[in-house]
């Protein structure tokens, strides 16, 4: 749960879990007959990138992303070791670790901020910073508030009152990569699923959707998963990883697909389908969405 006081009954009815101890839990249903079985595909554990690591399926090859794109930054995006495990933002693994095939090779901070929309939105922010397109570095708070990067590092500060936010300048400018992550620290604070929801636009068809998208639930509970990979067969049907951060806080991962053990990690989604089941959570219903 948002451990500072701003609109809280708002975050607590709008962070990804009803309670930080549900964090290993699926949503729905009972997982732990499927999740035993290993996926059928082949799995360069020796690669270091989502890309190299997973394969696409036979039949299927990896769509191309525009190199400078957000969906080329995700897919290209540093792994861990294979095997690594889901760790807190205390240091200490989640009790579940069946469910996931990769820890994305980026920290989770020391306090329980960076949970499930947070989870992208800092890889988001991450890949504007590193294209210096910092004036698109911005995100509103729960509260429609706009906080963005260049009034931070100019100094600028949240002060709140209840549920009133007021913007004072009183730091001096700083343009470090250490004040970005404390602004980081800030967005994930006061953002999350109702203000990410809100952001982004709807994905109307399934041949649409691309790495970087997101599927959302914006409400009590709220959570988001990720598309980290998208592989398209001649017919032009598509499969796609599936990525996430949860709660508590803790290391973004990519899930694995114990539904379909023939083509897990991998996914097949559909933007018209009343339901989407992902190994910690199912979407009722299908909200895809792009930034």
């Amino acid at each position: 749960m948002r451990k500072i006081s701003f609109l809280c009954a708002v975050f607590f009815l709008f962070s990804c879990e009803k309670t930080p101890d549900s964090s290993s839990e699926i949503v729905d249903g009972d997982l732990s007959e499927v999740t035993q079985t290993a996926s059928s595909l082949k799995i360069n554990k020796d690669k270091n990138t989502i890309r190299e690591r997973f394969p696409a399926p036979d039949d299927y090859h990896w769509t191309e992303e525009d190199p400078n794109s957000f969906g080329s930054y995700i897919e290209n995006f540093r792994l861990q070791k294979y095997g690594a495990p889901i760790l807190k933002y205390d240091g200490t693994p989640i009790s579940t670790q069946d469910l996931h095939e990769a820890i994305f090779d980026i920290d989770t901070g020391t306090k329980d901020l960076q949970q499930c929309a947070d989870a992208i939105i800092r890889l988001r922010a991450e890949y504007l910073f590193k294209n210096k397109r910092f004036d698109d570095i911005q995100f509103h708070f729960t509260s429609g508030d706009l906080m963005t990067w260049n009034n931070y590092k100019n100094g600028t500060r949240a002060f709140v009152n209840g549920n009133s936010v007021q913007f004072r300048k009183t730091e001096n400018f700083d343009d470090s990569k250490e004040n970005f992550r404390k602004y980081l620290d800030l967005i994930f604070n006061y953002a999350g699923t109702i203000s990410l929801n809100k952001e982004t636009k709807p994905v109307l068809k399934t041949n649409d959707l691309k790495t970087g998208d997101i599927l959302i639930t914006a409400g009590s509970p709220g959570h988001i998963v990720f598309i980290s990979g998208v592989a398209e067969n001649q017919k032009g049907d598509k499969l796609f990883l599936l990525s996430e951060g949860f709660t508590p806080a803790q290391s973004i991962h990519l899930l694995k697909n114990p539904f379909d053990k023939e083509i897990s990690p991998w996914y097949k989604l559909d933007v018209n389908s009343p339901e989407t089941k992902t190994a910690r959570y199912f979407f009722e219903p299908s909200n895809f969405r792009s930034f």
